[in-house]
Formats: C-alpha cells, sequence, structure tokens
C-alpha cells in the first residue's frame, strides 16, 4: 500500500511510518522542515516537503496519486495558540480531504481526540476549548464527505511504550493510551475496510488490536 500521512514528524506518525516500512508498504511522510528528512528516511519513510498551512489543495493532489490511503495525524502540537489550532487542526485536515477527494483517494484515516464531538463548549481554557473545537469542525466536515473515513478518538496520549492491548468503543470513557498503540490501530484499520464511515475512541484496555478492530465492525 501507499499511504500518505499529514504530520509525518509526529511521533504517532513515526510510529505509523515504522510499522508500514517493517512490512513492505510505501509510507509517504508528508512534513514542514526538510531538516527532518533524514530521520523520517531511516524509518523506512518517503518524505515530502509540504506545508499544510501554506499550500493549497491542487499542490497537494500531485502527491497523493497513486495513494491507497491518506492519514491526519498532524497537529499544531504543544505551545502552539488558538490560531493554529484551527489552521493546522482543522484546516489542515480540511485541505487533505480536499486533496484525496480530487485525486480520487477514497480511504481517509484521520487522528481525532476524545470528546471532540462536544467541542469547546464548556472549556474555560481558550487554547483548549479551540482545540477541541477545530478537532470537532475537521471530524464533522470529513463525516459529511463521500471518501471510505474513519475518525479515532485517543485519549490523553502518552509515550509509554505499546502494550498491544486496548479498548476501542463508539464511547469508551477517559483513559490513556501510548502513542505506539494508537499508530497500531491506525495500521489495523487501514487493513480493515469495514471500519470505513466509522468514529471510535480509543484508550488501553485489555483486548488485542486486532480482535478489537473486528469486534467494532462485527
Amino acid at each position: 500500500m501507499r499511504i500518505v500521512i499529514a504530520g509525518g514528524h509526529g511521533k504517532i506518525a513515526q510510529h505509523l511510518e515504522r510499522l508500514l516500512a517493517a512490512r513492505g508498504d510505501d509510507a509517504v511522510a508528508l512534513i514542514r522542515n526538510p531538516d527532518h528528512a533524514d530521520e523520517l528516511a531511516r524509518l523506512g519513510a518517503t518524505p515530502v516537503t509540504f506545508d499544510l498551512e501554506s499550500g493549497t489543495s491542487e499542490d497537494l493532489v500531485g502527491i497523493l496519486a497513486g495513494a491507497d490511503a491518506v492519514v491526519f495525524a498532524a497537529g499544531a502540537g504543544a505551545g502552539s495558540g488558538a490560531a493554529r489550532k484551527r489552521t493546522v487542526d482543522r484546516d489542515g485536515a480540511i485541505l487533505l480531504a480536499d486533496a484525496a477527494e480530487k485525486a480520487g483517494v477514497r480511504r481517509y484515516v484521520i487522528v481525532s481526540a476524545i470528546n471532540a464531538e462536544r467541542g469547546g463548549a464548556g472549556i474555560e481554557d481558550e487554547v483548549m476549548a479551540a482545540y477541541m473545537e477545530a478537532k470537532k469542525e475537521a471530524d464533522d466536515d470529513l463525516a459529511a464527505r463521500d471518501l471510505d473515513w474513519t475518525i479515532v478518538r485517543p485519549g490523553a496520549l502518552t509515550d509509554a511504550p505499546g502494550t498491544g492491548r486496548v479498548r476501542l468503543a463508539h464511547k469508551t470513557g477517559s483513559g490513556e493510551v501510548p502513542r505506539e498503540d494508537v499508530a497500531r490501530v491506525l495500521l489495523a484499520m487501514l487493513d480493515e475496510p469495514g471500519t470505513a464511515r466509522v468514529t471510535a475512541e480509543l484508550v488501553s484496555g485489555d483486548t488485542a488490536i486486532g480482535d478489537a478492530v473486528a469486534a467494532l465492525v462485527h
């Protein structure tokens, strides 16, 4: 498979790129900073410089040509303000969807956030409210499209080693999950056509990832 990953230098993306490369797939990592190219190439990814905030969907179409799927794993990151939550977490996801439609790439998997359906309602912190609102709007936009989309809403992300065991359901309740396990779930969902048009929350749990994905769609 040829998978194009937006936010290619992020920690979840790097785990996914490593997993894809290990089984012989082509992981195309979209990065804003070309200085990260060598690092990602060592993981087995194909780095391509593209800025989600300044590029256009027309610019991106050529990069997506021939891809089997796209994954949106980008984010403005810690320390960024409310404005960049909108331009990256929301507008970047929409830009990728626009380009996927134009390039004829139907499969789109997005990394969202647990409780994103609530948006920023009731959140006092301005930046966190903007982040959750951006996630909600990105998810809503994607769900309204005629694409084979999957929305993954992980709980609090950690850098602990993955366990390969999760709780994956339409509603899981709050919890943490290692970024490595998020990447493993993304890979399993890319492999399972039945996860198209499914939204699921993800936290650590007791069920093997393959079984959790199978249970979600059957």
